[in-house]
């Protein structure tokens, strides 16, 4: 005779017995992720908060490279050559019109372009494989191509301003050399920001669209009171990227007019690398650095808060 237990029969599991092993797992679970994390985050702080403790004990000395690495205490006074340097200052100046310019100019033709693909129903993969091009570039050889276009005496861009009548320099005026590193870091970046938007431009509803549509709305107004309100939080990301990109910009403005000519487009960075690696003023350099990372943490955070604020409106 075959025996078997009935439902009354068996064994009662203790209740909350099953949830009780896993909140356990769950409980456990961090402190595990914890320890396996470890040896990862003690190697990304030796990685960086030691070279950043390096740079704040260089900002306070003078540091001498004769005989050995030598660091001589000099308290503020590199701090205080800071904030009356009027060189440094001038070039804050500049970095703050080129960031202007440069961040500016990649929204608004990196959006503009972004919705002309949005709108483009055949060719678009084509399309947005051409605009994409300049950004594989590296900003190394972004600058190179640039210094060889505007060449006063081969260049392509210099000759076909002669045939317009413009018979100067590029490089060697202050306006146009200035002019000139601000738009190839456009040419180079505003398929970013075409990027990001265009994906943006993808989520709108269609919906909303077809209503708009239905009930008069042309193009301009949907894309003023239902498209950029949409595609803000995108374009705020966006902006963000290229904010901390541009304020340390140095490749492009390197490698066409190093600084020149007479320090027009000398930026902070380049300044920075000069007082570095030219003069080898280690002190003021680090203390320069330092203002820059202030500088890049608050335009950050700001944009960051921007975005905290249109994130419950989507």
């Amino acid at each position: 005779m075959s025996t078997s237990l009935t439902d009354t029969q068996r064994p009662a599991t203790p209740p909350g017995s099953g949830h009780t092993s896993m909140s356990r797992r769950r409980v456990r679970l961090p402190g595990f992720t914890g320890r396996m994390m470890a040896p990862g985050l003690l190697l990304l702080a030796a990685v960086s908060l030691l070279p950043f403790a390096a740079v704040v004990a260089m900002s306070f000395a003078r540091v001498h490279l004769l005989g050995g690495l030598r660091l001589e205490g000099v308290g503020t006074a590199n701090w205080e050559r800071l904030f009356s340097d009027p060189d440094t200052a001038w070039a804050w100046v500049r970095t703050a019109v080129y960031f202007a310019l440069t961040v500016g100019g990649e929204m608004v033709l990196g959006t503009a372009l972004a919705v002309c693909l949005w709108r483009l129903r055949g060719g678009r993969n084509a399309a947005l494989s051409l605009l994409l091009l300049p950004m594989f570039v590296a900003p190394v050889i972004v600058g190179l191509l640039g210094r060889f276009l505007t060449d006063s005496t081969f260049g392509l861009y210099t000759w076909l301003l002669r045939q317009l009548g413009y018979h100067g320099d590029i490089m060697a005026d202050k306006t146009t050399a200035f002019a000139a590193v601000t738009l190839m870091d456009i040419w180079e970046w505003t398929p970013l920001i075409a990027l990001i938007a265009l994906a943006g431009l993808t989520s709108v509803p269609s919906s909303v669209l077809e209503a708009a549509s239905l009930d008069g709305a042309g193009l301009p107004r949907m894309l003023r009171h239902i498209v950029l309100p949409s595609i803000a939080p995108v374009l705020l990301v966006a902006l963000l990227i290229r904010s901390m990109d541009a304020l340390r910009y140095f490749d492009i403005i390197w490698n066409t007019t190093g600084g020149g000519p007479a320090d027009a487009t000398k930026t902070a960075s380049v300044r920075l690398y000069e007082t570095a690696f030219r003069f080898f003023d280690f002190g003021y350099a680090a203390v320069t650095g330092l203002l820059m990372l202030a500088v890049t943490t608050v335009v950050a955070r700001y944009f960051v808060r921007l975005l905290e604020r249109k994130e419950p409106a989507r």
